[in-house]
């Protein structure tokens, strides 16, 4: 997900969405130590994909 894309959801929505992204990325941890990933990548691009929302979230803050 891109930062443009994040930018036109409101806040609430983002929450939503880090919480859904964050659930998801433990069970993806639990997968992966228990058999491999197809696509270990995808760790790393939910981590990152956390950061975006929660910088933006954190933008959002301190602008108002």
């Amino acid at each position: 997900m891109k930062a443009a894309e994040i930018r036109e959801l409101s806040t609430k929505e983002i929450e939503e969405k880090i919480q859904v992204e964050t659930e998801g990325l433990n069970k993806m941890k639990l997968n992966h130590v228990i058999t491999l990933l197809e696509n270990p990548n995808q760790l790393k691009e939910t981590r990152r994909n956390i950061a975006r929302m929660k910088t933006i979230l954190r933008e959002r803050e301190l602008t108002k």
